[in-house]
């Protein structure tokens, strides 16, 4: 009688390295054709990044943890963001035995015709599912003061502020939070502020906070008072003699020795709630809606010539197609029928050169759309041969076009991220302040990567990160934009790949936070995740 032991393998991918490995391995199934493994894989998700997976299907002949001693059933490639991006985050695959097969040692691949394998030959599905840990919903709102900080105006008192950052598995620190600075006083109380738990320690309740005491300067060169540290597990404790705490400077308690402290801050509440994350919004059957912009104006160069930033290298991509590829094959994974519009602005158009700010790259006014970012990429390259590159630089345009779309669709079900890359300084600031404070009211966010050598400080301004843009007397609702220059992700050694995915991680890191306050505003709740359907084939959790 026939006996089959099945067990399915995860690899992960490294950015740099583009190396497989190992992650974890299921349990040995007995005997079945449709096995459904119990055994689940924990990784870390971040919308910002391309998180690339395989799965490994083996039947086991021996006790052997080596890999090359068992047969090879096949493989299938996928992106975390696939999964969850799936409906209910439920993605079934084709497995396939390829043309070669992986070695469990080494993590490359082998050929595959000695173990039984045919090349490219379907055998069966794999149906993954994911699910979101409930750790990573907690949301926690929290107030300081401080007591008698060091003076460090020479007119006044301070105006003090705290920078936040979590710790890493390196060692390392990231910026979690920034308060707000109060003006001129040495006993400031900051306003309540919420933080995702998992962006004040990653869901581990005894990983290090450390927190830095500034006193704010107009100028940005902002004096250190001093820091102290503290924990999740500490601050759960609320208010309490534990959660006082003295503010060191390090450099005076060596200089001074009846040095005390800087003064204290003292934690004034802290309160934990759950809320909905971006997953369960996406497992809800939410769509993001991805539309690309790019500038065709004259001061990009003349495509022709290699000084041009649209010129086009046969050998490697320019910034403009770069940038798109990095943000877009990361937020492809969450749209359903993978087409985009694609735009271009600041061109003048055969027949008649007329200029316009909100033209189809592929010739269709009735449908911009192209077929993934490969037809983006291709409509981008037709266009360049067609038009004439003009001006000037208008954003208000393409704006106030994905802004109609997102106006119509308010009911959470779709939200819209516009992609701008451009090269030049804003001619229709005004505008374009105005468009995206009506945008900021809408499922709406806006990215905007500058390409080239100009100065960008108005792109600073649109980013509102210090200061919330305004039009009119009006302020934005939510803060909407991420901008970045392209120039500051340049890697000197020619490493594209690497350098890519950080700057589609600077500005994705966002867009979940967005979606979230956009939703919260409104009241909308996610929707319940489709039905399950499993149809008869191999399973797996993650």
């Amino acid at each position: 009688m026939f006996e089959s032991l099945e067990v399915c393998v995860l690899y992960t991918q490294g950015v740099e390295s583009k190396q497989w490995r190992e992650f974890g391995r299921t349990e040995v199934i007995d005997n079945s054709l449709n096995p459904d493994f119990v055994r689940k894989f924990v990784l870390d998700y971040f919308f910002e990044e391309k998180q690339n997976l395989r799965f490994d299907l083996y039947d086991v002949d021996a006790k052997s943890p080596d890999l090359s001693k068992h047969d090879f059933l096949g493989q299938c490639f996928c992106t975390l963001g696939e999964i969850v991006g799936s409906a209910g985050s439920r993605l079934e695959k084709s497995l396939i035995i390829g043309q070669t097969a992986p070695n469990s040692r080494s993590g490359r691949s082998t050929q595959s015709m000695s173990n039984g394998g045919i090349p490219s030959k379907k055998c069966g599905v794999i149906i993954i599912s994911a699910e979101e840990l409930s750790n990573c919903r907690d949301i926690a709102t929290v107030q300081f003061s401080a007591h008698k900080l060091d003076k460090k105006d020479f007119f006044g008192k301070s105006d003090p502020f705290m920078v936040f950052y979590r710790s890493n598995e390196d060692g390392t620190y990231t910026i979690c939070h920034k308060t707000e600075y109060v003006k001129n006083t040495l006993s400031p109380v900051w306003q309540k502020f919420s933080i995702p738990v998992r962006g004040l320690c990653n869901g581990d309740y005894d990983r290090t906070i450390k927190v830095e005491v500034y006193d704010w300067d107009r100028d940005g060169s902002h004096d250190f008072i001093g820091e102290f540290s503290t924990s999740y597990r500490e601050l759960s404790k609320g208010q309490s003699q534990f959660n006082i705490y003295e503010v060191i400077n390090p450099r005076k308690k060596m200089k001074k020795k009846k040095y005390v402290n800087s003064g204290t801050v003292t934690l004034l509440s802290f309160t934990v709630e759950s809320e909905y994350t971006f997953l369960d919004y996406i497992k809800g059957g939410t769509q993001i809606n991805f539309t690309v912009a790019i500038d065709f104006t004259a001061s990009n160069g003349n495509p022709s010539q290699s000084t041009s930033l649209h010129y086009m290298n046969p050998y490697q991509l320019n910034a403009y197609a770069l940038a798109l590829k990095a943000v877009g094959e990361i937020i492809q994974d969450y749209d359903s029928d993978k087409c985009f519009p694609a735009l271009g602005f600041g061109a003048k158009l055969p027949p008649d050169g007329r200029v316009s700010h909100e033209f189809p790259l592929n010739g269709s006014a009735e449908n911009p759309q192209c077929n993934g970012i490969e037809g983006i990429l291709e409509a981008y390259h037709k266009s360049l041969k067609s038009v004439q590159l003009y001006g000037p630089t208008n954003f208000a345009p393409v704006v106030n076009r994905v802004a109609r779309f997102a106006a119509a669709v308010p009911d959470g079900s779709h939200y819209f991220v516009l992609l701008i890359i451009t090269d030049g300084v804003i001619s229709d600031m005004s505008q374009t302040k105005e468009a995206i404070v009506n945008a900021a009211m809408l499922p709406m966010s806006i990215i905007i990567v500058g390409v080239g050598q100009a100065e960008f400080d108005a792109m600073v301004e649109l980013d509102g990160d210090d200061v919330r843009i305004s039009s009119r007397g009006k302020l934005a609702e939510r803060d909407i934009v991420q901008f970045v220059p392209f120039r500051d992700y340049v890697d000197r050694t020619g490493n594209h790949v690497l350098s890519m995915a950080r700057l589609a991680k600077d500005v994705l890191a966002e867009i979940p936070d967005q979606l979230i306050s956009y939703m919260k505003t409104r009241g909308i709740k996610p929707s319940s995740a489709p039905p399950p359907y499993t149809p008869p084939g191999l399973q797996a959790q993650i």
